[in-house]
């Protein structure tokens, strides 16, 4: 009997010892279930991000986010423009919008950054250095001229020592962390042992030489646009392969100082356009990139931040042969004389009024239908000689004695007038060919055609008549006594 009590009594634990357990484990299960949506809300891509583009006018930023954002026609703003760029994570099926800044071109309007880049927007934004491959001469120039401008705003921004202590710290550790695509499951690769220690105590060890020289605690992209025009520059300006290289080890070892990472890109050509896309949610939401460094093809070249050093960029040493690394870069790579003739303005030609012009030419029509001109300058391609023609009623006295010489100056000029006429002679006139009463020695030519003899007899007529008429006659004696 009390061994039967004593059974019923252990049945009796073990089947309340078993609930328990049933209940522990739906609460472990639902507490799964909760960490499981808390994490998964954790993970959410965030909504506060922001990309901060700089660049001088014409350098294509606006072209480059309209790529990025996949529109055909970009509309360019003035001042500080701001757009969004959709991105989506398929893997946790989420979606957010990047916001973008672009800033105006014109230095002026730098007092616009504490718009775009506040001391509540500084650890949340990403900041790409633009420039275009069209000016090469001045792409150095311009990068650090924005990046000076950039580290003048952030000196100025009201942020406490520790925030701005562990955005430098984040960058560097960024660097550090970098591996090569393949390489993040090989422990034993060799890049990771030398360059990219998984040692706790990584962030401790210095950084190879050249890097963050000047860590400004923001994500750097440095973009170099409009790579299809290097074409252009070989044939029109006769850029070589080591001028490409020239320029690429300057701007490489600029991208060490501030940790950046570096693209060449073509809208034109769309040359690791989606690329830098994916680099972007890459850097600002950790998606993943699983592309390598491209260093061959010199349009489309592209570094992530954190592979490149020194040793790297002294592989293009080898190709520099008319030029050293150290060279002074506009010495270099000169801005040519014919471009600074394409960007002159042209001059603005005043016209002239109208009615002064008409007036103008109204003034050169009276004097070629002038028939008192000389006949060699109403025919200046002519080069016949001026013929003195004399009156058949009179022989003229070369000395000018008893006669008019006004008269005769006329006669003369409307004689030669004749003869220059296209109209043609009259038979046995002066100039007529075998007249003996010719003058000159070089023959005259004159164009058929036909000849109105009456109106050139007419006109002779009235002229040796007006001639005749100035001459003075004396009057008859009317005292003298005539003889029969």
């Amino acid at each position: 009997m009390a061994a039967t009590a004593i059974e019923t009594m252990s049945q009796t634990n073990g089947f309340q010892l078993k609930k328990r357990e049933d209940v522990d484990n739906k609460d472990n299960l639902w507490s799964s279930i909760l960490a499981e949506v808390q994490n998964s809300g954790s993970n959410k891509l965030p909504s506060n991000k922001n990309v901060l583009v700089l660049g001088n006018n014409e350098s294509g930023k606006t072209t480059l986010i309209a790529k990025l954002q996949g529109v055909e026609d970009p509309k360019k703003g003035s001042g500080l423009e701001f757009a969004y760029i959709d991105v989506r994570d398929d893997d946790r099926d989420d979606q957010t919008r990047l916001s973008v800044w672009v800033l105006d071109g014109d230095p002026g309007h730098a007092n616009l950054l504490r718009f775009a880049l506040s001391p509540e927007r500084f650890p949340h934004t990403l900041v790409m250095l633009v420039a275009a491959m069209t000016t090469p001469w001045a792409l150095l120039d311009q990068l650090r001229s924005w990046a000076a401008l950039l580290g003048d705003h952030v000196d100025k921004l009201p942020l406490d020592n520790d925030t701005r202590q562990q955005c430098r710290q984040a960058m560097v550790k960024k660097w550090q962390d970098y591996t090569e695509p393949g390489d993040e499951l090989d422990p034993g690769s060799p890049l990771r042992r030398t360059s990219r220690n998984l040692d706790d105590d990584s962030d401790n060890l210095p950084l190879p030489q050249g890097v963050f020289n000047t860590n400004l605690g923001l994500d750097v992209v440095v973009v170099i646009t409009k790579t299809d025009y290097m074409s252009t520059l070989e044939k029109e300006h006769d850029y070589k392969d080591e001028h490409f290289d020239f320029m690429q080890q300057w701007i490489r070892r600029f991208c060490l100082q501030y940790g950046a990472g570096l693209f060449y890109t073509s809208a034109k050509e769309d040359k690791n356009c989606d690329l830098l896309y994916k680099y972007l949610t890459h850097r600002i939401y950790c998606l993943p990139f699983r592309t390598p460094a491209l260093v061959v093809e010199k349009d489309a070249v592209l570094i992530p931040a954190g592979w490149d050093n020194l040793k790297k960029i002294g592989i293009l040493y080898e190709n520099l042969q008319s030029m050293t690394p150290d060279d002074y870069y506009r010495d270099v790579i000169a801005q040519p004389s014919t471009n600074r003739k394409c960007v002159a303005r042209e001059v603005e030609v005043q016209a002239e009024d109208e009615q002064a012009f008409l007036a103008k030419q109204q003034a050169i029509l009276s004097g070629m239908r002038d028939p008192m001109r000389s006949p060699t300058t109403r025919n200046q391609a002519s080069s016949g000689p001026v013929m003195q023609v004399p009156s058949p009623n009179k022989k003229l006295d070369p000395k000018g004695a008893g006669a008019t010489p006004a008269g005769e100056g006329v006669l003369a000029s409307f004689f030669n007038s004749l003869l220059y006429k296209k109209s043609g002679a009259w038979p046995g006139g002066p100039g007529s060919p075998g007249t003996p009463g010719s003058v000159g020695t070089s023959p005259m030519k004159i164009d058929d055609g036909p000849v109105d003899k009456a109106a050139m007899r007419s006109d002779a007529a009235a002229e040796l008549d007006r001639i005749t008429r100035s001459k003075k006659i004396p009057p008859p004696d009317l005292n003298s006594s005539s003889e029969c």
